[in-house]
């Protein structure tokens, strides 16, 4: 939903916050999309009887950022207040917490468009429990690898497309009706109108999963995201990424908005927010790693100069273009990011050769 500007808003919104031995850093940005729907919730620690809890949330807005801003405001203590939550049967909380919250919202939204994702990670002393609702989407790693995600609310998939026919509704174009590209989400009560049917058997059902899973040693982080990251790269990739960059720095900011960069770089058209949550097994600085990533830059340096030299390259795309053809036979790039994650690298020495080029030099790699 939405149209498109003429080229991407890259202007970054950081935040920043630690508790109960976890850390954490989120970070927004436009991109080519018109407004920005997306927001975000982070609360390190929890109220009354739930201060070692902690609780983190993305949302993911269409056709406005209402639902996604009362989301973000109201779906903590909406869960919180709900009678699972109260008597510790924290699974059944948290659904309850999101369908109340989907008929509170109704009142106040019923003739309105527009609605949201909504994933959700607790992360108590013992436990963590992984909650979506559309496809924004939690990973945990483990150990080295994307052991645990949610799972995408597509239109497609054969749950979901199952319901929608049910309620009298198509799949068309992976959309439901032809419209909606998510098959589960808040708000939407377009979608939500047939009486004769419970809340969860709609058109669009605001039931979200939910995950529960021990916590272990070996959990080393958790990325909460919106679909504007995961059109792009896969669980997989994001994890692998931040794995190899926390090895060589502390700069949580600098590694968070690499992955945006990398997402708008592979040709992602969306709102991005990414969320990175350290778990106390988080991957620590190597010193051998940093000085590998310190010879990686130089040779990459290198070879950028080769290449304008060579081939008497004048036009950054041209660079790219080759630069791109060449990483093939570059060694050791950062898993999952690639020749995409040294796209600064290639930027600076073009400027160095030629300073009175643009400024900004947005989107070659999506060529």
């Amino acid at each position: 939903m939405g149209g498109f500007l003429e080229k991407p808003e890259t202007e970054k919104h950081v935040e920043e916050g630690s508790g109960n031995n976890l850390r954490y850093c989120v970070s927004s940005m436009q991109g080519w999309r018109l407004e920005m729907e997306d927001t975000h919730s982070a609360v390190c620690k929890l109220k009354d009887d739930f201060e070692l809890w902690s609780y983190f949330a993305v949302f993911d807005g269409h056709a406005s950022d209402r639902i996604s801003e009362y989301c973000a405001k109201h779906l903590l203590k909406t869960i919180m207040k709900s009678e699972g939550f109260s008597k510790l049967r924290y699974e059944a909380g948290i659904r309850e917490g999101f369908l109340r919250l989907d008929e509170d919202m109704r009142k106040l939204y019923q003739d309105k468009p527009g609605g949201s994702t909504a994933v959700c990670v607790f992360v108590s002393p013992d436990k963590m429990y992984l909650a979506n609702c559309g496809d924004s989407r939690a990973v945990i790693s483990r150990n080295g690898i994307a052991a645990i995600n949610t799972i995408d609310h597509k239109p497609f998939a054969p749950k979901e497309r199952e319901r929608i026919q049910n309620a009298g509704g198509s799949v068309m174009i992976k959309r439901v009706n032809g419209t909606l590209a998510v098959s589960r989400a808040l708000g939407d009560y377009d979608f939500k109108n047939d009486s004769s049917r419970s809340p969860v058997d709609q058109l669009v059902s605001p039931e979200p999963d939910i995950i529960v899973c021990e916590r272990s040693e070996q959990d080393e982080f958790i990325v909460i995201a919106c679909d504007g990251i995961w059109d792009v790269m896969s669980s997989t990739e994001v994890c692998e990424f931040i794995g190899s960059r926390l090895l060589v720095t502390y700069d949580l900011p600098m590694i968070v908005n690499s992955v945006m960069d990398i997402c708008l770089h592979k040709g992602s058209r969306d709102n991005m927010t990414l969320l990175l949550l350290l778990l106390p097994g988080a991957p620590t600085i190597d010193m051998d790693a940093v000085k590998a990533e310190r010879n990686l830059d130089q040779r990459i340096a290198q070879i950028t100069r080769e290449v304008i030299e060579k081939h008497e390259i004048t036009d950054f795309e041209v660079l790219i273009r080759l630069m791109k053809r060449m990483a093939i036979n570059i060694p050791n790039l950062p898993p999952g990011g690639g020749i995409y994650a040294k796209y600064y690298i290639i930027e600076q020495v073009f400027h160095e050769k030629f300073p009175d080029a643009p400024a900004e030099i947005h989107d070659y790699f999506t060529m």
